[in-house]
């Protein structure tokens, strides 16, 4: 544990002097907090018609006010918070992935092209304390960024929306999703991206390998949402944390199997 706590407070230190790496990031998420009140607050707005006017949120509605947190909300709010607890899905995937997989995919491969990676592979440092450290290493930043994002979405849904549906966004399903599920499914891709890294020369094959494996299931997900497809319960969210859990395992065991160390060290060019 000290050696990779060495690993990631330099893993750490290197991003400081680099934070325009997190702009994409930045972007992205200030994108996915926004659309979900595009839909919900402005265009009704501009449009002068509420949602819970139109049938095509009835059934949200009723749906939504069947569990004994929303009945509280006017219908109104129902629809609000339908949107907005979805939404939570692509502001999570989206947010975590890009704010860590940037960092990720240049875990290995920026360290090739620095010439600083053969040292450090020349010490004790199992194959295991170095990935390891990588991974938390573009994790935390990520991580960070979707709980600031998250904390804007929650303050932003309880100034802008009906009342009460800020409320919803803190339940423990929600929290689940937030804090459980996103950083879990995030895990997945950065340990994709940190072994396409320890075998490619080019940082943005890395990326666009992890990225694609996540964002895309995230985005089925959220369309499969709306459509009313698939249900978040709790037990879904449980069910999906535990297969993340074991799928990461296997992922690190894999990472450690492709990372060969012997070629970087005498044969990467």
């Amino acid at each position: 544990m000290t050696r990779i706590a060495a690993l990631l407070a330099k893993e750490l230190a290197e991003l400081r002097r680099s934070p325009s790496i997190f702009i994409p990031a930045l972007l992205t998420g200030a994108a996915a907090i926004v659309y979900p009140f595009v839909i919900a607050i402005i265009v009704p707005y501009m449009a002068g018609e509420r949602l819970s006017d139109s049938s095509d949120f009835e059934l949200a509605s009723e749906v939504y006010r069947l569990q004994p947190e929303a009945r509280a909300l006017t219908p109104e709010g129902a629809v609000q918070a339908f949107i907005f607890e979805y939404a939570l899905v692509l502001m999570v995937g989206l947010t975590t992935v890009t704010g860590s997989m940037a960092v990720a995919a240049h875990s290995v491969v920026g360290e090739k092209q620095a010439r600083s990676l053969e040292p450090l592979l020349a010490t004790p440092v199992t194959t295991f304390e170095l990935l390891a450290a990588k991974v938390a290493g573009a994790a935390l930043p990520g991580i960070g960024l979707m709980a600031a994002a998250f904390a804007v979405y929650v303050g932003a849904v309880a100034i802008f929306a009906e009342p009460r549906v800020w409320m919803l966004m803190l339940t423990p399903r929600s929290l689940a999703l937030v804090f459980v599920m996103g950083p879990l499914a995030a895990l997945l891709g950065l340990q994709l991206a940190v072994c396409a890294s320890s075998r490619v020369n080019d940082p943005r094959s890395a990326q666009q390998l992890g990225a694609l494996v996540i964002i895309v299931p995230v985005a089925a997900l959220q369309i499969a949402q709306f459509l009313g497809g698939v249900v978040l319960s709790a037990a879904a969210i449980a069910a999906i944390a535990v297969s993340l859990s074991v799928a990461n395992g296997i992922l690190m065991f894999i990472a450690i199997r492709l990372f060969d160390r012997e070629s970087i060290l005498t044969r990467w060019k």
